[in-house]
């Protein structure tokens, strides 16, 4: 397969690498969310493979300039046909990463999960022959029936399944860690010390995906995107069956931790208590009752095998040595 995996490197490394004074031009990636947790790694990766990285950005966004060497940024909201049109004019393939993950009502959620797909669709269409595409979508999104969440990023699937005329690939990650996550910090952390709160069931099995080896999946594509099209994939870091609360525990302390179930009675309380909470402060909130029925599911499994058959792409970091090197992180930040 032509793609490779480079050797792991810091943040700092990377940004010399990204600043355009080495390596080859493979084109430009327009990405969206590239301020995000993911896209930041993204960035990373794409710049020191050779490509220029086009990040469409929120007017205003504080975090616009957090951008690497290397990277333009572009200001726009998506639904300005006009701006979008221009910024994708010369890419070489697009990466949708934008996403909502907060909200009360499916309305909140579908902004960017649903109507951004549908204006760079749109946008690309005027430029004849399109680059190609790739959704990062989610592992919810094959359970459109259990929130709001879900239900939006089936429909953002749902954008590129209605166009078979383009060449779109979607990707639904599992759970995603590693350096600058917010997100599964806290109960990491828990996990370490040796005692968490469960919010699953016990038995519940859950696949976990390091972000570099997500950042190294997403080169994997751009290096054969012709073999991807029209696939949709769910990858993993290649734990058989995944992971459950006992065996997360092992990984992430290297012992038996103790395990606290909190009760689904509490948690659905808790969601709908917050849900009537944001309507009353006007937030955005994360713990609501379909969020709740996502954390009580039996599992969240990935298969990587379609996806290493199309590119050679292998994860490399399981979840001791995810864990291992994030906690080091944080000690040298």
């Amino acid at each position: 397969m032509s793609w490779q995996r480079l050797p792991p490197r810091r943040m700092a490394e990377v940004e010399i690498a990204g600043s355009g004074k080495a390596g080859s031009d493979k084109g430009i990636v327009a990405l969206t969310g590239a301020t995000g947790f993911v896209g930041k790694r993204l960035q990373a990766r794409l710049l020191e493979s050779g490509y220029r990285v086009r990040a469409l950005v929120r007017p205003g966004s504080p975090r616009a300039v957090q951008m690497l060497p290397g990277c333009e940024a572009i200001a726009l909201q998506l639904n300005d046909a006009t701006a979008l049109r221009d910024a994708l004019a010369d890419i070489s393939a697009l990466v949708y990463c934008a996403g909502s993950v907060r909200g009360r009502v499916a309305d909140d959620f579908r902004a960017a999960n649903v109507h951004g797909v549908q204006h760079v669709i749109e946008a690309l269409q005027g430029h004849g022959q399109s680059p190609p595409v790739l959704l990062v979508s989610s592992l919810a999104a094959s359970r459109p029936h259990i929130s709001d969440y879900a239900l939006t990023k089936h429909e953002g699937e749902g954008v590129l399944h209605s166009r078979l005329d383009l060449p779109w690939t979607i990707m639904r990650p599992p759970a995603l860690y590693g350096p600058g996550d917010q997100e599964m910090l806290p109960l990491l952390r828990w996990l370490r010390r040796g005692v968490a709160p469960v919010t699953g069931p016990l038995n519940q099995r859950l696949s976990l995906l390091h972000v570099d080896d997500f950042a190294d999946a997403v080169y994997a594509w751009l290096s054969e995107p012709t073999r991807c099209q029209h696939q949709t994939y769910a990858i993993d870091d290649g734990t058989p069956g995944g992971y459950d609360w006992a065996a997360m525990g092992r990984a992430v302390a290297g012992r038996p931790v103790r395990l606290l179930p909190v009760p689904a009675s509490v948690l659905h309380s808790a969601g709908a208590i917050n849900g009537l909470l944001s309507l009353a402060f006007g937030y955005a909130p994360m713990l609501t009752p379909g969020k709740v029925r996502e954390l009580r599911q039996a599992h969240w499994l990935a298969d990587n095998r379609t996806f290493q058959a199309a590119t050679g792409w292998q994860p490399m970091i399981d979840l001791a040595t995810g864990a291992q090197r994030l906690f080091a992180s944080l000690r040298t930040d």
